[in-house]
């Protein structure tokens, strides 16, 4: 395999170049054979991807592994906790390595280990796994040039806490109303598509007119039994159809996101989630020392809205060319005025991490609201809806049997 590298001679010389190994540490101890001292080191584009057992986990490279938040908090909040009590970094990452139990992570470690051994910052050995996002790579950095790697270690452990649970809060947010729809759905499929047909033949045998509401629903129950698979390839045609303009077409994810701001109950939630996302990473980036250029770039790429991620972009692009950060935002509907006030404040006061942690904290606390209003509201209008599916159904039932006692009674008159 190619690498390329960036080293210091004995001169103090910066040299740069590429260089055939097996693997990186072997890349690191001939560079350092060379009297190089190896400052960045990467894998050339295009070159044979790593065979090595370290490198590899059941067939997949474990520098592509993607890595739980969980197991990412787990190991940011061990090796904070055993810094703070003066442990050093490499006895810490050895007991991380000799108390992991899942085996990918372990190899991850142990790499990061062995690179921490050649030379390498631990910032520069987790860039080469795509499982430790930027912004934590980032934090790590920041903590290497001031010297205080285990407070790093700590804002990183919380970035995760904060996000997981964030995270968890939307999932129950929406699990809930998808559920009830569910239901409803399957409330209708059952009615329509087994209890109706037991009547119909019912009603059929006494050869009474049947009413508009009746026929219609009969109607409905005999496309759902004999069409059901056309349905199922409608549905699968437009989910397949929305996935491929997601993937491909960059107005279409522009598009949805800005529907999901403007969708009733829903869209707050969307939008309040983001902004603490944001508020929470630049409150940490900035505290940890990060130039407030990069510390919003990190931010906005952790947004999960496209919308929210563009206005944060275009908020980016003035500040870099002078212009306040509050200037800025107030230009954009999006971000709310208590924000812009906010943000103001901390700029002109020097407090612009502490501003933008209690923004965080402000709209997670709006989304948790958002979210229980969200709970209350669709409980009453699906059990609405429930009841007038079921009731739809059950009048539809009823009446033809008034029909039916009118044949009756005519048949005894005769």
């Amino acid at each position: 395999m190619k690498f390329k590298y960036v080293a210091m001679n004995a001169r103090k010389q910066k040299k740069e170049g590429a260089i055939e190994a097996e693997t990186q540490n072997q890349a690191v101890a001939i560079l350092r054979e060379k009297g190089l001292i190896v400052q960045d080191i990467q894998q050339a584009a295009g070159s044979d991807a790593p065979t090595s057992i370290w490198q590899m986990d059941m067939g997949g490279d474990i520098h592509n592994k993607s890595i739980k938040k969980k197991t990412l908090l787990m190991l940011f909040s061990q090796l904070g906790m055993m810094m703070k009590a003066g442990i050093n970094l490499s006895m810490s990452m050895q007991i991380m390595i000799d108390s992991e139990k899942d085996a990918s992570i372990k190899k991850i470690l142990r790499e990061i280990n062995e690179n921490l051994y050649n030379g390498f910052t631990l910032s520069q050995a987790m860039k080469n796994f795509k499982g430790f996002p930027t912004v934590y790579i980032s934090i790590i950095e920041a903590g290497e040039a001031n010297g205080r790697l285990d407070n790093a270690f700590a804002q990183c452990a919380l970035i995760c806490k904060k996000d997981i649970a964030l995270s968890g809060k939307l999932r129950s947010a929406f699990t809930y109303p998808i559920f009830l729809i569910v239901l409803v759905l399957a409330l209708i499929i059952i009615l329509c598509g087994f209890v109706l047909p037991t009547f119909k033949d019912t009603y059929g045998s006494f050869g009474a007119e049947l009413p508009g509401l009746t026929l219609a629903l009969m109607n409905f129950s005999d496309f759902l039994i004999g069409y059901w698979w056309l349905m199922i390839l409608i549905a699968a045609a437009i989910g397949v159809g929305c996935y491929t303009l997601n993937k491909n077409s960059a107005e279409f994810r522009m598009g949805f996101a800005k529907v999901q701001l403007k969708i009733p109950l829903i869209g707050p939630i969307v939008r309040q989630s983001s902004l603490a996302r944001f508020c929470r990473l630049m409150s940490t980036l900035t505290d940890a020392g990060i130039p407030i250029h990069k510390a919003m770039a990190l931010s906005r790429d952790a947004v999960p809205n496209l919308y929210v991620k563009d206005q944060i972009q275009y908020v980016l692009d003035d500040v870099q060319i002078g212009v306040t950060i509050h200037e800025a935002m107030a230009k954009h509907s999006v971000f709310d005025a208590i924000l812009v006030s906010m943000i103001r404040v901390g700029e002109e006061s020097g407090m612009l991490g502490d501003s933008l942690f209690k923004m965080a904290e402000l709209f997670e606390d709006q989304s948790d609201e958002s979210t229980q209003k969200l709970t209350d509201a669709m409980t009453p209008i699906m059990t609405v809806v429930i009841g007038v599916v079921v009731g739809t159904v059950v009048v539809a039932m009823i009446l033809p049997m008034f029909g039916i006692y009118n044949v009756i009674g005519d048949a005894t008159d005769v």
